[in-house]
């Protein structure tokens, strides 16, 4: 962790709703006036798109398993890196995961490949990553331990699943029976390097729905906003000062399940998540500062 360089990591699996805390402290960052780089976690894969397609079906063929969801298909040993120089001395390197043509086109590359590494920009005031392994703990490494805000986004599996195949099907072409083989491919790995991150995260945000979700196979559509809940679970409230009453004064419908968790309708999310959010990330910055400040009065 640190003080001058800090970093945020927002955690959760495929489908789960990562992109939706991004835009939050998207947001959170313009009003604050917070220099942010971000770091996709699609960028430490360890294979471009077709050198993981060969690599998959030779592990199928080993009768073995391989995913982006563990560590053989990542490089999470640089991830580890790249927090503990950022964090040490702001200074590090990055590169970006082409998904698609729109986002290849400007590098005149394909899609599915990475662009080359760049040095993350000199002013950046926080490191901001999203991806797959932001609170990950192998026994090789320990991405956790460098981040000083680690959020999880972690809707109820039925729900995740639901998210994956509409999103896979619908905006990248797929067919659901594959979308299903992916998912059952991938579950060794979901449950010993996706799961166990989530209870070391700072806050978790657990979206559950109030519909019937019990087939998500054969679900025709996502469960909207309004038909869900957020299960909000602060992992030390007093690391971040939480004031749970204030909280529930500006969420109406909110209501506390357990001593360190809160409930709000699921039409408030990103409301929630940026009153949440925004006086942590203040804490940050003013601790930053001061950080910088005490050091120019030694000298």
């Amino acid at each position: 962790m640190s003080t001058k360089y800090p970093i945020v990591a927002v955690t959760g699996s495929s489908g789960s709703g990562t992109s939706t805390v991004k835009t939050a402290f998207e947001h959170i960052f313009y009003r604050e006036n917070v220099n942010s780089c971000i770091v996709e976690g699609d960028s430490f894969h360890r294979f471009n798109r077709q050198e993981m397609r060969h690599e998959v079906k030779k592990a199928l063929a080993e009768n073995s398993h391989l995913s982006h969801f563990g560590p053989e298909a990542n490089l999470l040993d640089e991830l580890e890196a790249l927090f503990r120089h950022d964090g040490e001395s702001g200074t590090g390197k990055r590169r970006f995961y082409l998904h698609h043509d729109e986002e290849a086109r400007p590098y005149e590359r394909g899609p599915g490949t990475f662009t080359e590494r760049e040095d993350i920009p000199a002013d950046t005031d926080v490191l901001f990553y999203e991806g797959l392994h932001g609170g990950v703990i192998t026994e090789q490494t320990n991405v956790a331990r460098h981040v000083d805000l680690l959020i999880g986004v972690v809707p109820i599996v039925n729900l995740e699943w639901i998210q994956k195949i509409h999103r896979d099907t619908k905006d990248r072409g797929y067919q659901a029976t594959d979308v299903t083989d992916n998912i059952l491919r991938r579950m060794h790995d979901y449950v010993h390097f996706i799961t166990p991150q989530f209870s070391n995260t700072d806050i978790n945000f657990q979206r559950v729905p109030t519909v019937d979700t019990s087939n998500p196979f054969i679900a025709r559509d996502i469960p909207t906003a309004d038909e869900s809940f957020i299960v909000i679970r602060f992992r030390d409230p007093a690391k971040f000062e939480v004031d749970f009453p204030c909280l529930l004064a500006m969420l109406q419908g909110s209501f506390m399940s357990r001593r360190n968790t809160i409930v709000v309708p699921g039409g408030k999310m990103g409301f929630a998540m940026e009153i949440i959010l925004a006086p942590i990330i203040d804490q940050l910055m003013s601790r930053r500062r001061g950080s910088f400040k005490s050091e120019r009065q030694r000298y």
